[in-house]
């Protein structure tokens, strides 16, 4: 089969590999219809998560119909047109059993390399470094999903790809992030970033009662995006300084939650960021938590700041004092994406929401080494791609 894979930093190309088997019987083979490039991806492709190996089959957001299935799957059937999160739970664990998902205690068979770096292993992802798993990933043509029964949503006939492939990622991600907030009613809600997992925050904001949302990015298409949803913007290349600008909008007292939806590889003018480039460039940090920090100091007294951007190593510089001082609460993680894909899909059937409207791109899997490119270098225009695979 073709599939789209790592061939190191800022390299990825398409190769013929074997198709994929039943190796237990708790899994599905499937045949993958739509795939989507995730910015967690391009922390891929920009060579910051270890333990890639070459020729590593890359994607984590991924549906497709069932063509195989093992004799311990019970839920799936052949024929079936299935979503596949992109963590990977055994449903049977503590954490699985606690609806906690991505902390999936049996899924990793690489759990020693994560024991290390961080105390616990997670949950593995399909497609995304051999410390989570070592698993193939979906923008391919066919993928082996594990515990099928509960690692897949069936998607009811008649809906097309396009309306529900983001019930993988970036739907249940934005979502999450926005119920980690606590909202209540009246609330305003600031998010760092304006990119596919800040749109579906924006959204979801607004359904968890958010009176206010105010986005942060440089770039104006993405910004246009989120104002489309009713949120204020601001364009921090004008902007001399984040925190005062908020506490402006929010009549001196800050956003009553902060959403950091960029993670590890954010942009900023401060002294602080372009040291974190630096220091990055040569080795001597993980990441830039540029966007953290400012979502620290511009949280109100009391408030939330949830993170469901990706951070991978030891961070430099992070105000604990701030927010120690003025009481945060911090809620992040993984995606527990399993618990979120139902009520999701319910919301999309019932038009409560459309997560379609983030779709800027659609390459055949073959122009896949396109699309990486032109997400990683045209972020203002390039907001998500979608692969069509069958």
């Amino acid at each position: 089969m073709k599939a789209l894979c790592w061939e190191g930093k800022y390299s990825v190309e398409i190769r013929n590999v074997p198709d994929p088997t039943i190796l237990n019987p708790q899994d599905a083979i499937v045949k993958v219809t739509s795939a989507a490039i995730c910015g967690s991806d391009l922390h891929l492709y920009d060579g910051y998560i270890p333990t890639m190996e070459k020729g590593d089959i890359l994607g984590h957001e991924t549906m497709g119909e069932v063509v195989e299935v093992g004799v311990g799957v019970k839920k799936l059937k052949v024929g079936d047109r299935i979503v596949i999160p992109f963590d990977i739970s055994c449903g049977k664990c503590h954490h699985c059993r606690e609806e906690e998902y991505s902390g999936c205690d049996n899924s990793n068979p690489n759990a020693i390399m994560a024991d290390k770096l961080y105390g616990q292993s997670g949950a593995a992802l399909f497609g995304y470094s051999h410390m989570y798993g070592g698993y193939a990933g979906g923008q391919a043509e066919y993928i082996r999903v594990p515990y099928a029964d509960t690692n897949s949503l069936v998607i009811p006939k008649g809906i097309e790809d396009d309306k529900v492939l983001f019930l993988s990622d970036i739907l249940p991600t934005g979502y999450m992030a926005a119920e980690n907030c606590n909202i209540k009613r009246g609330d305003t809600v600031a998010i760092w970033g304006a990119g596919p997992v800040s749109q579906m925050a924006v959204r979801c904001a607004f359904l968890k009662g958010a009176e206010r949302v105010i986005v942060l990015d440089h770039y104006e298409a993405r910004l246009r995006m989120a104002a489309l949803a009713g949120a204020e913007t601001i364009n921090f290349d004008e902007c001399d300084d984040i925190t005062e600008e908020l506490k402006f909008l929010t009549g001196g007292r800050g956003p009553d939650s902060c959403i950091d939806a960029v993670g590890m590889e954010a942009h900023g003018h401060t002294l602080p960021a372009s040291l974190d480039r630096v220091k990055a460039a040569v080795g001597l940090a993980t990441d830039r938590p540029n966007a953290l920090r400012q979502a620290i100091q511009a949280c109100k007294k009391g408030g939330t700041v949830s993170i469901p951007g990706v951070y991978g190593g030891f961070l430099d510089k992070v105000p604990f004092g701030a927010a120690f001082g003025k009481g945060l609460t911090f809620k992040m993680g993984q995606t527990h994406t399993q618990k979120y894909m139902q009520p999701l899909l319910d919301l999309i059937l019932a038009g409560k929401i459309d997560p379609s409207f983030v779709i800027t791109h659609k390459l055949n899997l073959e122009d896949a080494p396109k699309g990486y490119r032109m997400f990683s270098d045209e972020k203002n225009d390039c907001i998500k791609v979608v692969l069509k695979v069958h």
